[in-house]
């Protein structure tokens, strides 16, 4: 059944235009300009340990070779992390760190499964928490999706995927998906009521600037959109409702 009046600010990988992206600062930064939620990405590393890291490789952000999965957790707490200029860089931050720090938070969280593997062991320290009716659980990857379900029959399941096809929204029905979460180009006013119809929440993904993120609103979606930049959501939100496009 899709929950109404949850429209979340995500941070995405925290406030990600601005700091370095999944790090606390970035984390902070996000709550600082007033975002209600988090999303963030779940990897391995090579000693097994779950951090939050979003690329395959980390030559992008840390200017090295390999991926997570190719450091120990001792070897991944001396790398630093880049963001854009005149921000100071920071650490990588296991998931357990992640949520002992804003967990207790009113927050809700997008906790996005980046390989396979780690699904269990995600679920368990969210259970361990005891946050679990704080976070929906998205993935791009269906059969991590799959397993989550087999996991927990309860917790919230979002499917992220680029286009809008009968195939996609078949397999979010197939394993009770609460929400379907499409690039932001593939959305508009009659999408979105029609994704209602069938039950959804929708989120949003892919906002790149204040253009996007104004169609993103106009389209009536619910669930809240990941955002690299907060801060302009903050405000766009707090803006007459018929200015943003929330009067339905």
């Amino acid at each position: 059944m899709r929950v109404t009046n949850m429209f979340i600010n995500y941070a995405h990988r925290g406030a990600s235009a601005y700091a370095p992206e999944n790090t606390l600062s970035a984390f902070y930064l996000g709550l600082q300009m007033r975002a209600n939620g988090i999303e963030t990405d779940v990897r391995r590393s090579k000693d097994g340990h779950l951090v939050l890291f979003h690329d395959d490789t980390m030559e992008k952000t840390a200017g090295i070779p390999g991926g997570v999965k190719d450091y120990t957790l001792k070897e991944l707490r001396h790398i630093l992390i880049y963001g854009q200029p005149g921000f100071v860089p920071d650490h990588i931050v296991t998931l357990e760190e992640f949520l002992y720090l804003f967990g207790y938070r009113d927050l809700t969280f997008a906790v996005e499964i980046k390989e396979r593997g780690v699904e269990e062991d995600t679920l368990n320290l969210i259970r361990k928490y005891k946050i679990a009716d704080k976070c929906i659980f998205t993935s791009f990857d269906y059969p991590s999706l799959v397993r989550l379900r087999e996991l927990d029959k309860e917790i919230r399941l979002g499917y992220l995927f680029k286009k809008l096809t009968a195939e996609n929204l078949q397999a979010a029905a197939d394993i009770r998906c609460f929400q379907v979460c499409p690039h932001v180009d593939a959305l508009d006013r009659e999408a979105v009521e029609r994704l209602h119809r069938m039950g959804y929440s929708v989120r949003a993904w892919g906002i790149q600037d204040e253009e996007a993120m104004k169609r993103c609103l106009d389209a009536g979606v619910d669930g809240g959109m990941t955002i690299n930049f907060p801060d302009k959501l903050t405000a766009a939100l707090e803006r007459p409702a018929e200015a943003v496009g929330l009067n339905g």
